[in-house]
């Protein structure tokens, strides 16, 4: 993934989480509009949270951030 999207990623999972606290879960839709402007990016994302890593559809927050910045 490139530096643009893991930083949206980290952004939008800061957020959640000062919000909703250190359970949030959300999904890879979370990083990106309701309308997909960006197909590309987002299969990219699906990729990387389906068939690389095997999440689950939601996942807590905390994790996600913590899995991107150990692959930055």
């Amino acid at each position: 993934m490139n530096t643009e999207i893991k930083e949206k990623i980290i952004a939008v999972c800061d957020e959640k989480i000062a919000k909703k606290g250190t359970n949030v879960g959300l999904s890879f839709y979370a990083f990106f509009k309701n309308k997909n402007d960006n197909p590309v990016l987002l299969m990219e994302v699906a990729k990387w949270w389906i068939e690389t890593y095997k999440l689950n559809h939601f996942e807590k927050a905390v994790k996600i951030k913590q899995m991107v910045l150990d692959n930055k």
